[in-house]
């Protein structure tokens, strides 16, 4: 299992980082969480078009998070390579009103022609694909908003989308071999429904998890130590993330 970073950044305009966009590939799976803007374009430098991607997760509808899917559709219908390959899109409580209302809106620009489409919603359930289960959790930010666990036999990796602290995550983060956290400011900035380094440093700590890594950062998150910040709550093996920076899941030994 390994994870790539597509996107680091946030709603923010960043030279350096892109929004929200993680791929997962397992099993000769490609799994998406999140398309933000730019990650289309990421995925071309890794060689991977439209009609390579197996399944997409969103953890929210804001646009920093959904806003390549209308494109990712429309390359996937018209594009000069069509896809074929059937495709599942996920999401939380409400993701079926939200994709209707997109539709709607682009009329039949969006319906595939070639491949079959699945849109679910996946609120604190879970599916499975190959040999992985794909579980669900609904975190504190925006009512849709859900993270979710990805388990290939002794393998898990733990996404949250955009959180704040909540007793929620925690729990489903438990003893992930991997746990991604959003880390929208430093720990001078305090929000409901995002994290800080120490916020996230906590969360880390009291699930268990074996590694975290941090993401979603405004650019002020580049003015600072944000390792040393998410030190405060956290001790072990702490990653912060970039664009296209790629992370092993791997198990513990036992």
């Amino acid at each position: 299992m390994r994870l790539t970073v597509l996107g680091s950044g946030s709603c923010v305009p960043s030279l350096k980082r892109g929004a929200s966009g993680i791929l997962l590939q397992a099993s000769g799976q490609n799994i998406l969480i999140d398309m933000g803007l730019g990650t289309l374009h990421k995925l071309l430098q890794l060689g991977i078009t439209y009609s390579d991607v197996d399944l997409v997760g969103f953890t929210h509808v804001h646009p920093d998070h959904i806003s390549e899917l209308v494109p990712f559709l429309f390359a996937s219908k018209y594009g000069e390579k069509k896809r074929d390959r059937d495709l599942t899109v996920l999401g939380g409580k409400g993701f079926l009103s939200f994709f209707e209302s997109l539709s709607k809106t682009f009329q039949n620009w969006l319906e595939p022609e070639n491949f079959q489409l699945e849109v679910r919603e996946l609120t604190d359930s879970s599916m499975v694909i190959g040999d992985m289960e794909i579980r669900t959790n609904s975190v504190k930010h925006s009512e849709e908003s859900v993270a979710y666990r990805i388990c290939q036999g002794d393998k898990t990796v733990v996404i949250s989308g955009d959180t704040g602290y909540c007793i929620e995550i925690v729990e489903f983060s438990r003893g992930a071999d991997l746990l991604v956290l959003e880390c929208s400011s430093p720990n001078s900035h305090k929000f409901d429904t995002h994290l800080n380094p120490a916020l996230a440093g906590s969360i880390a700590t009291e699930s268990g998890c074996r590694r975290l890594l941090l993401t979603h950062f405004n650019p002020v998150c580049d003015e600072v130590d944000i390792g040393s910040e998410a030190r405060e709550n956290f001790e072990g093996e702490l990653i912060l993330a970039e664009d296209l920076m790629a992370v092993g899941v791997e198990a513990k030994l036992r």
